[in-house]
């Protein structure tokens, strides 16, 4: 899921310095989570996602068909 996250973010033309600073994160963190170092939780994913224009959902859908 978070492989679509970023592949949404990079679609969008949002790099991870302006990605933190749409969310007030650090960019370090941003790519912490990207390269799977550390978590997300359901909230700040929601949040990730709306603030690159990506609907949540959607991603979650699109992992579910990649798995399943």
């Amino acid at each position: 899921m978070i492989a679509l996250l970023v592949e949404a973010r990079k679609e969008a033309g949002v790099t991870q310095v302006e990605l933190g600073r749409r969310l007030g994160w650090r960019q370090t963190f941003v790519s912490k989570f990207e390269l799977g170092e550390r978590r997300l939780d359901v909230a700040e994913f929601v949040t990730v996602a709306r603030a690159i224009g990506a609907d949540p959902a959607a991603i979650i859908e699109a992992a579910e068909v990649e798995v399943g």
